[in-house]
């Protein structure tokens, strides 16, 4: 028990900091703090300390753009020159720190490289891929639909046999418990297909549908309604709505980080159709594809975060 009397101070010169006065006096010490601080070095600080709950990779241009004008991210330039964009996003539940990153090129090992830089400089406790696709099923993956995918399917793995015989190899992974049964939830929420409104004002009006399903992924860029790699992927799972260049990328890279000691990120791919994967591809669909993934992220963040 303290039986002090009097005053306790740990004040210095004439200001009257730290003191307390009267029986059982006591002054408990804590950092001092910098009152002519700005709201923006307060952020900033804040910033540095976050516990960062998503990492976003995108690839084109239109998809970083939608992703920080849907979500009011900010850009950051880390030593070393790489650019981020940072913020939060605010639920009822808890505040979600977000940060996103634009790959240097498609493909996988860029993918995968973007992944290694988020994981160095912010290690997010989640991943997600956020952007476009071709949709290779003509009832479920229409122009400017989004498919949320936490299967991916990696197509490139193939023997050749003589006389051009190809023989195709998949590997098939799955995001981690509970990211699939976050989606599970969106979806019991909002209805299977959840419908929402265009994110684009020339769509406005209209109604997109959100889809749970498989994703494809390899290096070629699909543009043939007779490839043999739709016509593989459709036989191998049904499910199979939307094909990529980069979600294989991000389900080796979470592979291979689970021999880390810490928690490995789960993961969760989201991409807008922005065409068919057939001889009508072009570019002319990417801002509204990727307008409406972005959107369908920020739905999804009080359940996957």
């Amino acid at each position: 028990m303290i039986t002090n009397r009097g005053i306790v101070s740990h004040g210095d010169n004439n200001n009257l900091n730290n003191n307390a006065v009267g029986e059982h006096a006591r002054v408990s010490v804590a950092t001092p703090s910098n009152n002519n601080g700005t709201p923006a070095d307060e952020e900033a600080a804040d910033e540095r300390t976050a516990t960062w709950d998503i990492g976003v990779v995108t690839i084109l241009s239109e998809e970083l753009r939608s992703v920080v004008d849907e979500l009011k991210l900010e850009r950051q330039k880390e030593p070393g020159g790489l650019h981020f964009y940072r913020g939060k996003h605010i639920t009822p539940e808890s505040t979600i720190h977000i940060v996103a990153t634009q790959s240097q090129s498609q493909g996988q090992r860029s993918a995968m490289a973007a992944l290694e830089n988020l994981r160095r400089h912010y290690d997010p406790r989640l991943w997600a891929l956020v952007g476009v696709g071709g949709g290779i099923h003509d009832e479920h993956a229409r122009i400017g639909n989004v498919i949320v995918s936490t299967d991916i399917v990696y197509y490139e793995n193939r023997k050749i046999n003589p006389r051009g015989n190809v023989r195709r190899r998949g590997e098939h992974r799955q995001a981690p418990a509970p990211v699939v049964h976050a989606v599970n939830a969106f979806f019991t929420d909002h209805g299977t297909p959840a419908r929402v409104h265009g994110q684009l004002s020339t769509h406005a009006t209209q109604e997109f549908e959100v889809y749970p399903g498989v994703i494809g992924s390899g290096e070629a860029v699909i543009a043939d309604r007779e490839s043999d790699i739709r016509s593989y992927l459709t036989n191998y799972h049904e499910k199979v709505l939307a094909v990529d260049m980069e979600a294989g990328g991000l389900s080796q890279y979470w592979q291979e980080n689970s021999i880390h000691g810490a928690i490995n990120p789960g993961w969760i791919v989201i991409r807008g159709v922005s065409d068919n994967a057939d001889e009508e591809k072009g570019h002319g669909y990417h801002e509204l594809a990727a307008r409406n993934a972005a959107h369908i992220l920020r739905q999804l963040l009080p359940y996957i975060c």
